[in-house]
C-alpha cells in the first residue's frame, strides 16, 4: 500500500479493491473514488486477543478501517509526517504515533520491560509511555508522526547510538534498549528532568528520533 507524502504534514495513499489500510480516526482530511470508512474492532491483524492486549497496554488508540478504490489524504493535528517502509522487519512505535499502516501489516503489542529488564520499564516511567509499545512486522508502509520533523538514525553492531527518551519516536530491526542515568550540560544549568537519562539503543536497525521533546 504505498504512501506519497504531500508535504511535511500529509501523506495520500492509493487504495485498490481487495486492499485495505488502517489510520488513527479523525485522521482523514480529503478523498477521491468509492472509498469506506469503519471503525476497526479489533484493531488491526491481532484479533480479538490482540484488541484485549492492546487495551491492557494502554496501547488501543482507536483506528479505522480503510476500503475500496481511489485515494486517501491523512494528516492529523498538524503533525510532521514520515513513511517508513518495511521488508520483513518489525517497528516498534507508540501507538499515538500511528497515522495509517499497510493492512497486510500484522499488529501486535510488546512489553517495553523485556527489552532492558527493570531499566526497560522504567524507559517507561521516564518517557509518559507507559510500559509497552506496538509493533507492526511484515511487508508494507507505516505513516507515523512526530514534532518538528525526524531524522533517522543507523544503528550498528558495536556502535550503539545514545537518544533523548522525550525525542524517541520509534525504531526497526534487531535492536535492545536500556535506559542510562546522565548527567549533561543542562542538568548543570538546572533545566529539565528527561535528559537525566539517556536511552542506548544498540544493535543492528534504525531509530526515528523528533526534534522536539513535545508529546502528541
Amino acid at each position: 500500500m504505498p504512501f506519497r507524502l504531500l508535504n511535511s504534514r500529509m501523506v495520500e495513499a492509493k487504495l485498490v479493491p481487495g486492499q485495505r489500510l488502517f489510520s488513527q480516526r479523525g485522521a482523514m482530511l480529503a478523498y477521491k473514488g468509492e472509498v469506506s470508512f469503519t471503525p476497526s474492532i479489533t484493531g488491526g491483524q491481532g484479533g480479538v486477543m490482540g484488541m484485549i492486549g492492546r487495551r491492557v497496554a494502554n496501547e488501543a488508540t482507536p483506528l479505522m478501517t480503510v476500503e475500496g478504490a481511489g485515494t486517501v489524504m491523512f494528516g492529523h493535528g498538524g503533525h510532521h509526517v514520515h513513511v517508513i517502509e518495511l521488508s520483513g522487519e518489525t517497528l516498534y512505535v507508540e501507538a499515538d504515533r500511528l497515522l495509517a499502516f499497510d493492512g497486510s501489516l500484522q499488529q501486535g503489542t510488546m512489553f517495553m520491560g523485556s527489552q532492558g529488564g527493570v531499566m526497560g520499564m522504567v524507559r517507561g516511567q521516564v518517557t509518559g509511555q507507559g510500559l509497552f509499545t506496538t509493533t507492526l512486522k511484515g511487508h508494507g508502509a507505516v505513516a507515523v508522526m512526530a514534532h518538528g520533523g525526524f531524522i533517522e538514525l543507523p544503528i550498528v553492531p558495536g556502535r550503539p547510538v545514545h537518544v533523548d527518551p522525550q525525542a524517541y519516536v520509534a525504531h526497526r530491526g534487531e535492536v535492545r534498549n536500556k535506559l542510562s542515568a546522565a548527567l549533561g550540560w543542562r542538568e548543570m544549568v538546572g533545566r529539565g528532568s528527561g535528559e537525566a537519562f539517556q536511552l542506548e539503543l544498540s544493535g543492528n536497525g534504525t531509530v526515528y528520533v523528533q526534534a522536539s521533546e513535545e508529546k502528541l
